[in-house]
């Protein structure tokens, strides 16, 4: 399993293919929620994702301070096989990605209620009641990320 990680300009058309392809399968198709997908925040996201010869296998994206809340976020996070520890796997690369390229000393993200322990296991704590985003239950969500050592 490889881990990418690249800005929205580094893309090449395949691999931007191949992110919206997944994106639109699960968070559309699958969940039956039409919405814009497409919001305008990919070219300001670093992307990161695992892939393996089937392609890619789990998948999020990290924007910095201001482009969708006043703290670094992460959002789409998904995975293709669930339940088996890649989407952990890869929201650590995304909170050290956030903290490496954005300096994050806290990490914002909306996650659909069914996923809070998956967050909760990494540190993030609910700062929100529930609500719902495009008809599927949310809550907003905190990380304080621990300094490291130089």
């Amino acid at each position: 399993m490889e881990l990418m990680i690249k800005t929205f300009d580094e893309l090449t058309t395949s691999e931007l293919y191949e992110i919206l392809k997944l994106r639109v399968s699960v968070f559309v198709v699958e969940q039956n929620c039409p919405y814009p997908e497409l919001d305008d925040r990919d070219q300001c996201a670093l992307h990161l994702w695992f892939r393996d010869d089937d392609g890619i296998q789990a998948y999020l994206r990290v924007m910095d301070r201001g482009t969708e809340s006043e703290y670094v976020s992460i959002g789409r996070v998904i995975a293709v096989k669930r339940r088996c520890g890649l989407g952990s796997r890869l929201l650590t690369e995304g909170i050290r990605a956030a903290r490496d390229r954005f300096g994050a000393d806290s990490i914002y993200l909306e996650a659909q209620t069914y996923a809070k322990g998956l967050y909760e296991k990494q540190g993030f704590r609910q700062i929100s009641g529930e609500f719902l985003e495009d008809g599927i239950p949310h809550i907003k969500m905190l990380l304080s990320v621990p300094r490291t050592e130089e």
